[in-house]
């Protein structure tokens, strides 16, 4: 893997509107951010030679709409955990010789259409948990409150302290004009916002809305023919904890994070020191705090302690999700928080830029965990 380091390249994001957008469907989304990364780089729709899609229905359509004969052509489960893993799996592709350059659609009019997460009714996950609804545990919410409950119980972990990650990223979204949420709030306001699934407040909970990404990947070798400067793709990895998975885990994906650390920083040649932002996945705010053990920027049942101080925030040690994240700027499953690391490398973030940032990691705490590290040269 580490013969991989830097041999594949970002040279091309954009991105939709978010919010309700009821006129447009996954394909309008996704059609609307391959317009917007192909302005970004320079290129037109006839470079493109690999076509993965996501929550899109279907690869063919999207094609045929866009009136491309990719060589590689392929659709992911609609899973906020695939984000991660299918960036590694383009890398993989253009490495192996299978395309040159890659775009990654991603298309979600989730809101406008309804859909839902957990219950009878999801048309989101697998259906797995559905013997576990007589005991609550009827959505992603739900595991997600049971876990934290176990952290609580194991080390602690306090409420007030899930309050420090959402108001960290309110604050970055607030430096974001194009954040769904721009209202200031306060641990005090996240304390008394209701409770959804108990003891996860509402402002523990990402944004559902419609909206579109897109990523375009090439060898670096070709990266410097474009408009914008590559982003460098210097490690990337992967690894699952699905046996048993129906139900939350009892260690909160701490191994299989593990895992992703020991080979991502030898892969990227870097340290937890060296990384200037972070990008963590946050379906709900103690996932934050997970995928901070789980990676080891501190110890078991020290996140709660670490997030706290404006420790995640701009100015701050790890300033992390400075686009809000998907608390607070929108839920687009990882998507837009590698669209984040791009922007801030290239110096495009406007007010929420983080000074002279050269390295940003992603990571992701689900049953199929990932990272990329992203940095600004070769």
């Amino acid at each position: 893997m580490q013969n991989l380091r830097n041999k594949i390249a970002v040279v091309g994001v954009g991105t939709t509107k978010f919010g309700r957008l009821p006129d447009n469907d996954s394909y309008d989304l996704g059609v609307m951010a391959l317009k917007s990364a192909l302005d970004d780089s320079g290129m037109k729709i006839g470079d493109i030679d690999g076509l993965i899609v996501n929550r899109i229905p279907d690869y063919q359509r999207f094609a045929e709409i866009t009136g491309i004969n990719p060589r590689v052509a392929l659709v992911t489960p609609g899973q906020g955990r695939m984000s991660g893993a299918t960036i590694a799996a383009a890398a993989g592709l253009i490495a192996a010789g299978q395309a040159t350059t890659i775009a990654l659609v991603y298309g979600n009019n989730g809101r406008s259409a309804g859909a839902t997460y957990g219950g009878n009714g999801d048309s989101y996950g697998g259906g797995g948990v559905g013997p576990w609804f007589p005991y609550g545990m009827t959505s992603p919410g739900a595991a997600h409150a049971i876990m934290f409950q176990r952290h609580a119980h194991l080390y602690g972990t306090r409420s007030e302290q899930l309050a420090a990650v959402s108001v960290a990223f309110r604050k970055h979204a607030m430096l974001n004009p194009d954040a769904v949420m721009q209202t200031p709030i306060t641990v005090e306001d996240h304390q008394r916002s209701r409770f959804i699934a108990e003891p996860l407040h509402i402002l523990d909970y990402c944004l559902i809305n419609d909206g579109g990404v897109a990523i375009i990947l090439t060898a670096a070798d070709r990266a410097r023919d474009y408009a914008k400067p590559p982003v460098y793709i210097r490690g990337f990895a992967q690894a699952t904890r699905l046996k048993g998975s129906s139900l939350p885990p009892n260690d909160f994906w701490y191994e299989p994070m593990q895992k992703i650390a020991g080979d991502i920083y030898r892969m990227a040649d870097v340290k937890h020191e060296d990384l200037d932002a972070l990008m963590i996945y946050d379906n709900f705010s103690p996932t934050v705090l997970f995928s901070l053990e789980g990676f080891g920027f501190c110890k078991p049942g020290e996140s709660g302690d670490f997030v706290q101080g404006g420790r995640l925030e701009l100015g701050g040690q790890y300033p992390s999700n400075t686009d809000g994240g998907h608390l607070s700027n929108s839920y687009m499953q990882g998507w837009a928080l590698n669209v984040e690391a791009v922007r801030q490398l290239r110096g495009e973030a406007g007010k929420r830029q983080v000074k002279d940032a050269q390295l940003i990691q992603y990571m992701c705490a689900a049953p199929v965990s990932s990272s990329v590290i992203y940095g600004s040269e070769a």
